[in-house]
C-alpha cells in the first residue's frame, strides 16, 4: 500500500517522502534534517546551547547552529546563485560564539538562510549549476544535485554532533 499522504512523528516532524520523484524526495530529506536540528535546541536556554561537548572540542548547539548558517548561505547563495554576499558570521565556519548572541537569534539567522536558499532554488533544475566560490575546490562547476545531497550529508553529520551535545546537556536522546 503507498500513500503519499505526509506522515508525522510524534515529535512533529514529517517523514521523509520514501517514494517519487527525485527533487521532492531530495527537499523532504532535507527538510527532516533542518528540522531535526531544531528539534535538538528546542526548549534550551542561552547557557545550556553554549555547553560543550566533550574536551578538547569546543562545539556547541549554538556553535552548530550558527555554522549551519553559514554552511546554507556559502552553498545556496554563494556557490549555486553566485551571489556576492558577505560571510553571515565574523568568521568563516560560524563556529565562534559571541557573548551577546543567543540561541533564539542564532536560530532566526539560520531560518532566514534556510528560506533565502529555498527561494534561490524555486523553479531550477537539479542539473543547473552554480560555481564552488572559495577554497580548495574554487571554481568548479557543481549542480543543484550536488549541493542538495552535500547539504544532506552536511546536516545528517552535525545532526549525529547535535543528538550527542543534547545527550550530554540534558540526557534527552532520539533522531
Amino acid at each position: 500500500m503507498t500513500s503519499h499522504t505526509p506522515q508525522t512523528l510524534p515529535d512533529g516532524r514529517l517523514v521523509p517522502l520514501m517514494t517519487g520523484d527525485e527533487r521532492p524526495m531530495l527537499e523532504s530529506w532535507l527538510a527532516f534534517h533542518r528540522a531535526t536540528l531544531e528539534l535538538k535546541c528546542a526548549g534550551l536556554d542561552d547557557a545550556q546551547a553554549r555547553l560543550v561537548s566533550a574536551e578538547p572540542s569546543a562545539l556547541t548547539l549554538l556553535g552548530l547552529v550558527q555554522h549551519l548558517a553559514e554552511v546554507e548561505r556559502n552553498w545556496f547563495q554563494r556557490g549555486f546563485a553566485g551571489l556576492d554576499v558577505p560571510l553571515v558570521y565574523e568568521e568563516e565556519t560560524g563556529y565562534a560564539l559571541d557573548p551577546g548572541r543567543g540561541l533564539d537569534e542564532a536560530l532566526g539567522v539560520w531560518r532566514r538562510e534556510v528560506a533565502r536558499g529555498q527561494e534561490l532554488c524555486a523553479g531550477r533544475a537539479l542539473d543547473d549549476t552554480g560555481v564552488i566560490p572559495d577554497g580548495p575546490m574554487a571554481g568548479i562547476e557543481v549542480s543543484l544535485r550536488w549541493v542538495l545531497l552535500h547539504m544532506l550529508e552536511e546536516y545528517a553529520r552535525h545532526n549525529g554532533h547535535a543528538d550527542i551535545l543534547r545527550e550530554r546537556i540534558d540526557g534527552v536522546t532520539g533522531a
